[in-house]
């Protein structure tokens, strides 16, 4: 395991970098976000352990970060102030010290009316971007463009967006109102801006299993993901400290798995790129875990894994299960439990063996671990 400190900031965020496997990005918040400034940090890992390459300091909190998909040294983050920034690793500041930088961003947005809680870049078309904030909208981006494509309103806190990796206009945001929508660009706008679903994550799920720790009132939905080989998948995590799956193709059946374990609520989720029924989830009781679907329902490589060697919202009572405990159409395979504070971010290596990943959370820590050696804790 490798660790760096983010001295004074507390981690959002972390991504890998999509062109080099040794590269991260964290976007970090002074104060735990509630005041304060910001930095983005880029880091290497070396033979010597993670090395920071540069930073970049902003004058507002940034609650998550995108690498651009079209340009290996350009990074996108998202702010407290209600903007984004685009800042390139290539760019030096002339009244920085070479290698360490803390330039200005080579671009600006400010459309958002609050803070802009997530990021994400266009995984297909990759000439575009998006972005959700508390002031109940996602808007779409070009980084040619100085001002929005789109403004989606969703009317409530909007917590997380992101662009289906199988489509260019599919996009989908979860909030504060517990329910997934799904947009498609490619339609007219004049009715429903481009809705064309909407699922109550907290609606009964298709087994008609009992959930773990009983029924569950609707709750905010913090954070969700596109399955990379099933089209039609996406996972969601909420307050309520489920993690639930569900089917696009019959959002009217419910989710097909409930997991539940954490025993706060779930603010990070991230499918593997390797295995299509193994999930990645980052929580407030400072644990990152790692999880199996039911291989009947996620298509592409199963339990590779397992050969494998060895202001916050959200507080709930403790206690639905551990490591092996069977969930609804799934099962916790791995618990890592080193962060001492919030876990807010994770994201899963591209390149390399499977199971490679970084972790970052309120703690001022970022950890890049392997799976397989938490597994079955």
């Amino acid at each position: 395991m490798l660790e760096f400190r983010t001295q004074g900031f507390n981690g959002y965020n972390v991504q890998y970098s999509p062109f080099f496997d040794s590269r991260l990005a964290v976007a970090c918040a002074a104060n735990f976000g509630l005041v304060g400034n910001g930095r983005l940090y880029i880091l290497n890992l070396t033979p010597n352990g993670i090395v920071a390459e540069k930073w970049f300091d902003t004058q507002d909190s940034l609650f998550d970060l995108a690498w651009s998909e079209s340009h290996e040294n350009q990074v996108l983050a998202a702010t407290g102030d209600g903007s984004l920034k685009l800042f390139d690793i290539g760019v030096d500041d002339s009244n920085s010290s070479p290698g360490i930088g803390g330039g200005f961003p080579i671009s600006s947005w400010q459309e958002h009316k609050r803070e802009v809680f997530s990021t994400h870049w266009n995984l297909v078309s990759k000439d575009t971007f998006c972005s959700s904030s508390w002031d109940g909208t996602v808007k779409v981006w070009s980084p040619t463009r100085p001002t929005s494509l789109f403004t989606i309103p969703t009317h409530s806190c909007t917590y997380s967006a992101a662009f289906s990796p199988h489509s260019p206009s599919i996009l989908s945001a979860v909030s504060s109102d517990s329910h997934l929508r799904v947009f498609d660009l490619r339609t007219p706008s004049s009715s429903s801006n481009h809705l064309v679903m909407r699922i109550p994550i907290h609606s009964a799920p298709a087994s008609k299993a009992p959930l773990p720790g009983g029924a569950t009132p609707p709750s905010e939905a913090l954070t969700h993901d596109w399955n990379r080989y099933n089209p039609s998948l996406v996972a969601t995590g909420s307050v309520d400290r489920l993690i639930r799956t569900f089917d696009t193709r019959a959002p009217a059946q419910g989710p097909l798995a409930v997991l539940g374990g954490h025993d706060y609520a779930v603010r990070r989720l991230a499918w593997s790129p390797h295995l299509g029924d193994v999930l990645m989830s980052a929580s407030y009781d400072m644990t990152a875990r790692v999880w199996k679907t039911s291989s009947d329902m996620e298509s592409g490589g199963a339990g590779g894994l397992e050969n494998g060697s060895g202001g916050v919202p959200g507080a709930a009572p403790t206690g639905m299960g551990g490591v092996g405990a069977r969930n609804c159409s799934g099962e916790e395979i791995g618990r890592m439990n080193l962060h001492t504070e919030f876990v807010t971010g994770v994201d899963w290596c591209l390149f390399g063996a499977e199971g490679w990943c970084a972790s970052v959370g309120w703690d001022e820590r970022v950890l890049v671990w392997d799976v397989r050696a938490f597994m079955g804790r």
